[in-house]
């Protein structure tokens, strides 16, 4: 007995929306291809022989990754901005304000500005995004990172 019309058809609409949604998927290729995705589900334990969930999973994948870049991205042009915030604060404001102002009138940039179009993503800023969805990772030192690098293994004191 239900006595609340509304609730019966909020249900229905939900499960048709939910019936259109599922269809869709059928004719949707998601950046992260099926086979990869079984892949996984079937490493984890995970038999399903329906198309739609494991594109629903890749979908659901692809929107994580795309959050987790966003986000590791901003980090990024948060760190680079304090490194050119650091790199200006130190020089010295009158070389630098006729270096400038030479480069101006023949035309040119401050070199500054241009060396720091780029960015550069870095595992760091990667685990800061990962941290921020309860991903915690952990790396190894590279060989570069060591302190002895480029020391010939000879000489090195240990």
């Amino acid at each position: 007995m239900n006595h609340n019309p509304q609730s019966s058809d909020g249900k229905h609409d939900d499960d048709s929306a939910l019936s259109d949604f599922l269809a869709s998927l059928m004719d949707y290729a998601p950046t992260i291809p099926d086979e990869l995705v079984e892949h996984y589900l079937a490493k984890s334990g995970f038999q399903c022989p329906d198309v739609r969930l494991i594109r629903l999973v890749a979908v659901a994948t692809q929107k994580f990754v795309a959050e987790v870049a966003s986000d590791a991205l901003q980090h990024c042009k948060a760190r680079q901005a304090a490194v050119v915030k650091d790199k200006r604060e130190k020089q010295q404001k009158v070389i630098y304000l006729c270096l400038l102002s030479f480069l101006i009138s023949f035309g040119l940039s401050d070199p500054l500005l241009e060396q720091d179009k780029r960015l550069i993503l870095t595992m760091d800023d990667l685990s800061k995004s990962l941290r921020e969805y309860g991903v915690n990772v952990k790396h190894q030192e590279y060989f570069a990172d060591s302190p002895s690098t480029g020391i010939d293994p000879a000489s090195r004191e240990e």
